[in-house]
Protein backbone atom coordinates (compact mmCIF):
# COMPACT_ATOMS: atom_id res chain seq x y z
CA UNK A 1 0.00 0.00 0.00
CA UNK A 2 3.02 1.88 0.62
CA UNK A 3 3.71 3.90 -2.73
CA UNK A 4 7.45 4.46 -3.25
CA UNK A 5 9.04 8.25 -2.56
CA UNK A 6 9.82 9.72 -6.41
CA UNK A 7 12.75 12.45 -6.73
CA UNK A 8 12.32 14.94 -9.45
CA UNK A 9 15.13 16.33 -10.94
CA UNK A 10 16.98 16.23 -14.17
CA UNK A 11 21.01 15.62 -14.00
CA UNK A 12 23.20 18.99 -15.32
CA UNK A 13 26.20 18.38 -17.62
CA UNK A 14 28.95 20.46 -17.56
CA UNK A 15 31.69 20.46 -20.01
CA UNK A 16 35.21 21.72 -19.11
CA UNK A 17 35.40 25.72 -20.57
CA UNK A 18 32.05 25.74 -22.40
CA UNK A 19 27.98 26.22 -21.12
CA UNK A 20 25.74 23.26 -22.58
CA UNK A 21 22.86 24.98 -23.59
CA UNK A 22 19.58 23.53 -21.79
CA UNK A 23 17.80 22.39 -25.61
CA UNK A 24 21.29 20.09 -26.26
CA UNK A 25 24.89 19.51 -26.86
CA UNK A 26 26.60 20.02 -30.20
CA UNK A 27 30.34 18.44 -30.10
CA UNK A 28 32.95 20.85 -31.02
CA UNK A 29 34.17 20.50 -34.99
CA UNK A 30 37.61 21.25 -36.24
CA UNK A 31 38.53 22.68 -39.20
CA UNK A 32 37.52 19.88 -41.51
CA UNK A 33 34.21 19.72 -40.08
CA UNK A 34 35.32 16.45 -37.89
CA UNK A 35 34.35 16.07 -34.22
CA UNK A 36 37.67 16.96 -31.83
CA UNK A 37 35.50 16.78 -28.46
CA UNK A 38 34.10 14.43 -26.09
CA UNK A 39 30.91 12.37 -27.02
CA UNK A 40 28.06 14.41 -26.04
CA UNK A 41 26.93 13.13 -22.95
CA UNK A 42 23.14 12.18 -22.19
CA UNK A 43 21.03 14.31 -20.19
CA UNK A 44 18.84 11.67 -18.23
CA UNK A 45 15.52 12.95 -16.39
CA UNK A 46 15.50 11.10 -12.70
CA UNK A 47 11.49 12.25 -11.94
CA UNK A 48 10.92 8.79 -12.38
CA UNK A 49 13.26 6.86 -10.90
CA UNK A 50 11.97 5.30 -7.98
CA UNK A 51 13.74 5.71 -4.33
CA UNK A 52 16.25 2.59 -3.81
CA UNK A 53 15.31 2.94 -0.33
CA UNK A 54 11.13 2.57 -1.28
CA UNK A 55 9.37 -0.69 0.26
CA UNK A 56 6.28 -0.98 -1.03
CA UNK A 57 5.61 -4.39 1.01
CA UNK A 58 5.93 -2.84 4.27
CA UNK A 59 3.14 -2.36 6.70
CA UNK A 60 1.84 0.80 7.84
CA UNK A 61 2.64 1.95 10.81
CA UNK A 62 -0.39 1.55 12.48
CA UNK A 63 -0.21 -2.08 12.01
CA UNK A 64 3.96 -2.58 12.43
CA UNK A 65 3.14 -3.25 16.09
CA UNK A 66 5.32 -0.60 17.36
CA UNK A 67 2.23 1.89 17.67
CA UNK A 68 -0.16 2.59 19.51
CA UNK A 69 -4.29 3.95 17.54
CA UNK A 70 -6.98 5.39 18.64
CA UNK A 71 -10.10 3.95 16.36
CA UNK A 72 -12.87 5.69 14.82
CA UNK A 73 -15.61 4.22 12.78
CA UNK A 74 -15.89 6.19 9.45
CA UNK A 75 -19.12 8.30 9.73
CA UNK A 76 -19.36 8.11 13.55
CA UNK A 77 -20.36 11.80 14.98
CA UNK A 78 -17.82 12.22 18.41
CA UNK A 79 -17.16 8.83 18.86
CA UNK A 80 -13.96 6.55 19.13
CA UNK A 81 -13.88 2.74 20.32
CA UNK A 82 -13.36 1.50 23.70
CA UNK A 83 -13.07 -1.82 25.07
CA UNK A 84 -15.46 -1.45 28.17
CA UNK A 85 -14.51 -3.04 31.64
CA UNK A 86 -15.75 -6.42 31.86
CA UNK A 87 -17.76 -5.60 28.66
CA UNK A 88 -18.17 -5.28 24.78
CA UNK A 89 -16.58 -3.36 22.12
CA UNK A 90 -18.86 -0.18 21.76
CA UNK A 91 -18.35 3.47 20.67
CA UNK A 92 -18.08 5.76 23.54
CA UNK A 93 -17.62 9.69 23.47
CA UNK A 94 -16.74 10.02 26.83
CA UNK A 95 -13.02 8.40 28.52
CA UNK A 96 -14.48 5.24 29.67
CA UNK A 97 -13.00 1.75 29.30
CA UNK A 98 -10.15 1.04 27.16
CA UNK A 99 -9.37 3.33 24.04
CA UNK A 100 -5.64 2.95 23.27
CA UNK A 101 -5.03 -0.27 21.02
CA UNK A 102 -1.61 -1.76 19.53
CA UNK A 103 -2.63 -3.80 16.67
CA UNK A 104 -0.38 -6.51 16.84
CA UNK A 105 1.11 -8.24 13.73
CA UNK A 106 1.22 -12.63 13.96
CA UNK A 107 3.36 -14.63 11.54
CA UNK A 108 0.15 -15.74 9.73
CA UNK A 109 -1.06 -12.09 8.63
CA UNK A 110 -3.39 -11.65 11.42
CA UNK A 111 -3.05 -9.73 14.46
CA UNK A 112 -4.03 -9.21 18.40
CA UNK A 113 -5.54 -6.06 19.38
CA UNK A 114 -4.44 -5.46 22.53
CA UNK A 115 -6.06 -2.65 24.20
CA UNK A 116 -4.79 -0.74 27.13
CA UNK A 117 -5.97 1.83 29.41
CA UNK A 118 -5.29 6.01 28.58
CA UNK A 119 -2.18 6.46 27.75
CA UNK A 120 -1.33 3.00 27.24
CA UNK A 121 -0.87 2.44 30.71
CA UNK A 122 -0.98 -1.10 32.41
CA UNK A 123 -1.12 -4.82 31.22
CA UNK A 124 -2.89 -4.58 28.37
CA UNK A 125 -6.39 -7.33 26.98
CA UNK A 126 -6.99 -8.60 23.57
CA UNK A 127 -10.17 -8.40 21.27
CA UNK A 128 -12.08 -11.63 21.20
CA UNK A 129 -15.04 -12.92 19.50
CA UNK A 130 -17.76 -14.18 21.71
CA UNK A 131 -20.65 -15.85 20.79
CA UNK A 132 -23.71 -15.64 23.24
CA UNK A 133 -24.89 -19.30 21.83
CA UNK A 134 -28.48 -17.94 20.95
CA UNK A 135 -30.28 -16.06 18.27
CA UNK A 136 -28.10 -12.59 20.05
CA UNK A 137 -25.18 -11.52 17.29
CA UNK A 138 -21.18 -12.32 17.62
CA UNK A 139 -20.21 -9.45 19.60
CA UNK A 140 -15.98 -8.13 20.57
CA UNK A 141 -15.12 -8.40 24.32
CA UNK A 142 -12.22 -8.19 26.55
CA UNK A 143 -10.14 -11.27 27.10
CA UNK A 144 -6.39 -12.37 28.14
CA UNK A 145 -4.31 -12.00 25.54
CA UNK A 146 -3.78 -15.77 23.75
CA UNK A 147 -2.37 -15.41 20.28
CA UNK A 148 -3.36 -19.12 19.38
CA UNK A 149 -6.42 -18.00 20.12
CA UNK A 150 -8.45 -18.44 16.42
CA UNK A 151 -11.34 -15.62 18.31
CA UNK A 152 -8.78 -13.31 19.08
CA UNK A 153 -6.54 -13.45 15.26
CA UNK A 154 -8.29 -10.51 13.35
CA UNK A 155 -7.51 -9.52 9.67
CA UNK A 156 -7.46 -5.88 8.62
CA UNK A 157 -7.55 -4.79 5.13
CA UNK A 158 -7.67 -1.49 3.44
CA UNK A 159 -10.81 -0.17 3.12
CA UNK A 160 -11.80 -0.12 -0.49
CA UNK A 161 -12.16 3.29 -1.65
CA UNK A 162 -10.95 4.88 1.56
CA UNK A 163 -8.16 7.06 2.75
CA UNK A 164 -4.58 5.77 3.82
CA UNK A 165 -5.84 5.16 7.41
CA UNK A 166 -9.06 3.38 6.87
CA UNK A 167 -9.32 -0.31 7.29
CA UNK A 168 -12.22 -2.62 7.74
CA UNK A 169 -11.88 -5.64 10.70
CA UNK A 170 -12.79 -9.22 10.37
CA UNK A 171 -12.62 -12.49 12.15
CA UNK A 172 -13.15 -15.74 10.52
CA UNK A 173 -15.22 -14.33 7.93
CA UNK A 174 -17.53 -12.21 10.26
CA UNK A 175 -17.14 -8.34 9.52
CA UNK A 176 -16.47 -5.51 12.16
CA UNK A 177 -19.71 -3.15 11.66
CA UNK A 178 -21.89 -0.88 13.22
CA UNK A 179 -25.19 -1.94 13.60
CA UNK A 180 -28.45 0.66 14.39
CA UNK A 181 -30.45 -1.83 16.60
CA UNK A 182 -27.51 -3.97 18.28
CA UNK A 183 -24.01 -1.07 18.24
CA UNK A 184 -20.81 -3.18 17.24
CA UNK A 185 -21.63 -6.31 16.08
CA UNK A 186 -19.45 -8.67 13.84
CA UNK A 187 -21.47 -10.38 11.06
CA UNK A 188 -20.71 -12.43 8.24
CA UNK A 189 -21.43 -10.74 5.24
CA UNK A 190 -21.69 -13.35 2.61
CA UNK A 191 -20.54 -11.20 -1.29
CA UNK A 192 -21.82 -8.42 0.31
CA UNK A 193 -19.08 -5.03 0.79
CA UNK A 194 -18.34 -4.93 4.85
CA UNK A 195 -20.64 -2.31 5.73
CA UNK A 196 -18.76 -0.36 8.35
CA UNK A 197 -15.04 0.72 7.69
CA UNK A 198 -12.46 2.28 10.53
CA UNK A 199 -10.06 5.19 10.75
CA UNK A 200 -6.76 4.65 12.73
CA UNK A 201 -5.27 7.39 14.12
CA UNK A 202 -1.89 7.68 15.55
CA UNK A 203 -1.16 8.46 19.09
CA UNK A 204 2.55 7.32 19.59
CA UNK A 205 4.69 4.45 20.28
CA UNK A 206 3.54 1.78 21.82
CA UNK A 207 4.30 0.65 25.27
CA UNK A 208 7.18 -1.35 25.81
CA UNK A 209 5.38 -3.69 27.96
CA UNK A 210 2.63 -6.31 27.45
Amino acid sequence: MLVGKRFAGVSLVVLAGAAVPACGVTPATDAGGGPTGPAPVAVVDTADVPSASASPSAPPPALSGTRRVTIVRVGAFESGLSLLDRGRLAEVDDDSGRQVFVPTPLSSGEFLIKAYRGGGAGQPVCWQVHNFGDTRPLVVREAACRAGDPAQRFVIDPASGGGVREFVISNRWAYLRDSARSGLIMEELGDAPPASSFRFNDTGPAPRHG
